[in-house]
C-alpha cells in the first residue's frame, strides 16, 4: 500500500510558524521505495514528499518501518527498489557520508555523546578545526570554542557553558549538544530519532522550541517518534507507517490523538473516527 498526500498549506502551523510552501520543489522525495531484508519487507512502496524547512514527523507502532525508512533517508541502507530525490535530483547513498554530502545529518536516539568530555569537544569530535604549517597540524582550540559557542548560543539560542562535561547536563541539554554536533556540518536536513524520548516536560519543551527555531532558520526537520502527543503540537505534517506502508499523511490541526492511535495500530480509521470532509 502506498499513500502520498500533498494537502494545501495552512496559513499557520500549530506552532504559529508560516507553513512551508506545498508548491515548492520537495527538499526530499521518496519515490516507490521498498526495503527488503531477505523475505521481510520492512518498507513497502513508500511515496513521500517532504517540503523545504518543514517539520515532518514519521510515526508508527513498533515494527512499522520507521527506523528502516529513517536509515534509507540517512544513507545507512540503500533501498531495494525505488528512488530518493534531493531538491529534485535523483540521488543514491551507499553510506551516511554520502548523505552528509547532500546536507543530511542524523541525530540518533542514543545521542552517542562522550560523557567525560566537554560540550565543545563533543560537538567537534572527529572534525576539529586545525592550525599549522605544511603537513604539521594541531587542533585549533580557540576556533573550536568560538564555533561551539556560536552554535549553542546563536544558532540554538541556548546559554550552555561549552566547557561543561556532558555528564553534568540535563537530558534536554544533552539532546541540544547532539543537535549542535549535527549543525557543525552545516546541514540542510536534520533527521531526529525519538528526540523527546524519556525527557521531562521542561526538557521536551526545550527541544521542541529548538526544533522550531531550526526550521525557522531554513533547516528541514524529519522527526521519527513514538510520542504522538508531542508531534501533534510540533509537526507541520505527520506521516503514519503501518507494517512498512505509509497509510496516511495528516495535518495536525485536522487530526485528533484517537485518529493517530487508530492508524498506528490498525492501518485504517473506523468510520466514527474519520474527519468530516
Amino acid at each position: 500500500m502506498s499513500v502520498e498526500k500533498d494537502a494545501t498549506a495552512d496559513e499557520d502551523s500549530a506552532s504559529g510558524r508560516d507553513a512551508p510552501d506545498p508548491s515548492a520543489t520537495p527538499k526530499m522525495r521518496v519515490e516507490n521505495v521498498t526495503k527488503q531484508f531477505g523475505r521481510i519487507i520492512a518498507v513497502d512502496d513508500v511515496n513521500l514528499a517532504i517540503r523545504p524547512r518543514e517539520i515532518f514527523a514519521l510515526v508508527g507502532d513498533n515494527g512499522a518501518g520507521k527506523s528502516t525508512l529513517m536509515n534509507v533517508l540517512s544513507g545507512v541502507h540503500a533501498p531495494t527498489q525505488g528512488q530518493l530525490h534531493i531538491d529534485g535530483e535523483a540521488v543514491t547513498f551507499s553510506n551516511p557520508s554520502e548523505a552528509r554530502s547532500y546536507g543530511i545529518e542524523t541525530v540518533y536516539q542514543d545521542l552517542a555523546l562522550m560523557n567525560d568530555l566537554d560540550v565543545a569537544t563533543n560537538i567537534f569530535m572527529g572534525q576539529f578545526p586545525t592550525i599549522g604549517i605544511g603537513p604539521i597540524e594541531f587542533i585549533d582550540w580557540d576556533e573550536t570554542a568560538e564555533r561551539s559557542e556560536n552554535i549553542m548560543m546563536n544558532t540554538l539560542g541556548r546559554d550552555v557553558d561549552i566547557k561543561t562535561e556532558v555528564e553534568f547536563l540535563s537530558g534536554g541539554q544533552r539532546q541540544l549538544v547532539a543537535i549542535g554536533r549535527a549543525l557543525a556540518f552545516d546541514p540542510e536536513v536534520i533527521i531526529l530519532d525519538e528526540p523527546t524520548s524519556a525527557l521531562s516536560v521542561d526538557a521536551t519543551r526545550l527541544v521542541q522550541d529548538t526544533i522550531r527555531r531550526l526550521s525557522e532558520d531554513g533547516i528541514t526537520i524529519v522527526i521519527v517518534s513514538h510520542d504522538i502527543e508531542s508531534v501533534l503540537d510540533l509537526a507541520d505534517r505527520i506521516g503514519v507507517l503501518y507494517r512498512g506502508a505509509l497509510v496516511d499523511v495528516l495535518e495536525p490541526h485536522e487530526t485528533e490523538l484517537e485518529q493517530l492511535n487508530e492508524l498506528m495500530t490498525t492501518g485504517t480509521l473506523e468510520a466514527g473516527l474519520k474527519s468530516d470532509d
